[in-house]
């Protein structure tokens, strides 16, 4: 019996309104879609880029350069001048018996009756609790997110001496916010044995901030009563603790997906990174639900996320035109240093992926990576990747190495040679 509450209506409800959520609602209405709503938690649209002043967004869907707040305002402009109804304060909060989106807004709650469901909610850090960093639990201590809303957004100071933690390219981002709020980075520490940027960006960056970088180290405890006073940094190969004097830390990376509302809805998550499960055409376990961007792979970039978007709309249109032929369907697993991959079901005849390529996350750093990929003991490709595999990286490989699985036999297996 469903719920006694109001009922909104409409051809394609998207769940997030960031890269991916946006592009994919502005594709569906200029294609001719009647009604699509995009549904998003926070007070503005635009998702991370928003709060992420710093160059370098855009170039593979807008074939531009721009900052985090340009792009993101180009892409609400974009979803407004197309006709999609961006619903901001309104959080998808639960799912109804039948399986409706459940929102909560400032005009009340009511249900969501659509056509099809694009789940576009993105990836976050794991925050300190999540890392169980031991230690005292004093003021100071903030995610990349966290420390760019306080200071894009809020305008607030948050320190002025920082440890930044992770060497990913969110850590860089991490310390172009902590300059602009007037805050030195002392120290960046990474448990991986190097730093998991590109060589010639943590070159750049080292030479234009001149902080070390401090590789096997993790931080073993936080120090300080109402603020951070300091950490406690254990080198891993040879045991040893060092006392960083600093009065924030800032935690980057370890990327996780805002999966609540995929496991709420009860979605196959894909083994490794916990998103939804999906085939190459971005379809999850439910008919009719669809998910794109970081959600899928935590985390890439953001264009790669809208290029998503873009792809996850011209499935959701085939599904609306009565399309739902769902043939069987095999899964791609990985095996170490692979930690998992993104699409991980191939349905023999659907279209490629999004950029033809499907992305996985590594574990080890491997120069020249030769990969293989096999179904039942048969070797379905073998090949040389031109571009390194590495912690804290997407890595990207053709979608043509695994085209030629068959849907009757087992698993595909991606590893390396």
């Amino acid at each position: 019996m469903r719920e006694s509450i109001d009922v909104l209506a409409c051809d394609v409800a998207v769940i997030g309104g960031g890269p991916a959520g946006l592009t994919a609602a502005a594709a569906l209405r200029n294609a001719g879609v009647s009604s699509v709503v995009v549904f998003e938690r926070e007070e503005q649209a635009g998702g991370i880029p928003r709060h992420s002043d710093h160059t370098g967004y855009g170039i593979r869907d807008r074939r531009a350069v721009m900052t985090g707040p340009a792009y993101a305002r180009a892409l609400v402009a974009e979803a407004h001048d197309s006709g999609v109804d961006v619903r901001t304060g309104a959080m998808v909060t639960g799912w109804a018996e039948d399986g409706a989106p459940v929102v909560t807004s400032r005009e009340g709650r009511y249900r969501v009756d659509a056509g099809a469901i694009v789940l576009a909610t993105g990836a976050r850090e794991r925050p300190r609790a999540a890392r169980m960093i031991p230690g005292d639990r004093p003021a100071g201590v903030y995610t990349t997110g966290q420390l760019q809303g306080l200071v894009h957004l809020q305008h607030r100071n948050v320190g002025t001496r920082a440890v930044v933690v992770g060497s990913e390219l969110v850590s860089w981002s991490a310390v172009l916010t902590l300059r602009e709020a007037g805050c030195s980075t002392v120290l960046m520490a990474t448990q991986a044995d190097r730093v998991e940027t590109p060589a010639g960006l943590a070159l750049v960056g080292r030479t234009a901030f001149g902080f070390p970088v401090a590789r096997r180290a993790r931080v073993a405890r936080i120090i300080g009563r109402d603020r951070v006073e300091a950490i406690e940094l254990a080198h891993l190969d040879t045991g040893a603790r060092t006392r960083v004097a600093c009065d924030t830390v800032i935690l980057t990376g370890d990327w996780v997906p805002d999966n609540e509302l995929s496991r709420l809805r009860g979605l196959d998550l894909g083994a490794g990174h916990r998103g939804p499960l999906v085939d190459m055409a971005l379809r999850t376990s439910a008919p009719g639900v669809f998910a794109a961007g970081n959600l899928l792979h935590p985390v890439d970039t953001a264009d790669v996320a809208a290029l998503d978007g873009r792809h996850v709309a011209t499935e959701v249109r085939r599904w609306l035109a009565g399309d739902s032929d769902r043939r069987p369907a095999v899964r791609i697993v990985t095996e170490e240093p692979f930690a998992w991959v993104a699409p991980g079901l191939l349905r023999p005849g659907d279209p490629p992926p999004s950029r033809g390529r499907l992305l996985l996350w590594g574990t080890e750093h491997r120069a020249l990576p030769r990969v293989v990929v096999e179904q039942d003991g048969t070797v379905l490709a073998r090949r040389r990747i031109p571009w390194p595999l590495a912690p804290g990286r997407i890595f990207r490989l053709p979608y043509g190495m695994v085209a030629a699985a068959r849907a009757d036999a087992g698993d595909v297996t991606i590893r390396l040679a």
